[in-house]
């Protein structure tokens, strides 16, 4: 099991966000409670394309401790799984990936953090019961926001879409992110809300001062001028962090033997048990495609 020691790594971990997310199309935006989506709808009539889901490391972490997702990996089997699915849903067109190149946008979405620690999450009992103001309407815990792409990859990216004759084009990434636990009921269990529907329960003694990782897919419906249009966020997998680790100072990471258990891992709440990551993947797509 892998833990991550939060205090002496968050001066060292290098910032995730891959552009400036001033006039990246969609707004910074906050959440208690999914769905964790935002920005505009999109008509289900749109001529949609999307490029292959990627494996993002070093988004709560430096890249160096993350999990690798080469070709015999449990990370790596996973993504072909998910491309695979995501091809045969066939609400979008495939675009052809030629010398493709810069820096794409970055769908960013997790606990929100101090600003002088960037990996270090703020405390949530700091936000809850907080007014809502005109000046601090923004009191959600969870952030969901998108980074610029850069201008390379823009132009890159609008002439696959021109050559492909679609007028968007999702951007779709598989990564690890940071959320907080809720307390539920007067027993006190614990539980995380990953996403749409989607609630996983932990045992009482999980602390709820340390957040868990989670193993998410992030998403962007992206204009030809490299704006986004819609974003949002699916969780797949949460792992818990003893009460004993917790009180270290420490939080469990998502390890090579979670992945894999996923690949497996079946919804038994939805009618005919369907597979975690798919369940999340088709709906992120919907969510962000209309379609």
């Amino acid at each position: 099991m892998r833990y991550h020691l939060l205090p002496l790594l968050a001066f060292t971990t290098a910032c995730a966000t891959t552009g400036a997310t001033f006039k990246s199309g969609v707004g910074d935006t906050y959440f208690d409670h999914p769905p964790f989506y935002a920005g505009a709808g999109v008509a289900s009539t749109t001529s949609v394309g999307y490029f292959p889901i990627a494996y993002q490391r070093g988004t709560t972490t430096p890249s160096m401790f993350d999990l690798r997702a080469d070709a015999g990996t449990p990370m790596g089997a996973l993504l072909d799984d998910m491309n695979r699915y995501l091809d045969s849903l066939g609400v979008a067109k495939r675009l052809v990936v030629v010398g493709g190149r810069g820096t794409p946008p970055d769908v960013m979405f997790g606990c929100r953090t101090n600003g002088m620690l960037p990996d270090d999450c703020v405390d949530r009992d700091s936000l809850e019961g907080a007014p809502r103001g005109i000046f601090n309407k923004d009191v959600g815990a969870l952030r969901l926001a998108v980074g610029r792409p850069s201008k390379d990859w823009t132009t890159w990216a609008d002439s696959t879409m021109a050559a492909a004759n679609v007028s968007n084009a999702l951007v779709l990434t598989l990564e690890v992110g940071d959320y907080y636990l809720q307390q539920k009921g007067l027993k006190g269990s614990k539980q995380v809300e990953l996403g749409t529907g989607y609630t996983v329960s932990f045992p009482w003694m999980t602390s709820l001062d340390t957040p868990v990782n989670v193993l998410q897919l992030t998403g962007a419906l992206m204009d030809r001028e490299g704006k986004a249009v819609r974003i949002g966020a699916e969780g797949m997998l949460a792992k818990r962090t003893s009460f004993k680790v917790s009180v270290l100072g420490a939080q469990s990471m998502v390890s090579d033997e979670d992945v894999a258990a996923l690949r497996t891992a079946r919804r038994e709440d939805l009618p005919g048990q369907p597979l975690v990551w798919q369940v999340a993947l088709r709906g992120l797509v919907r969510e962000l495609t209309g379609r």
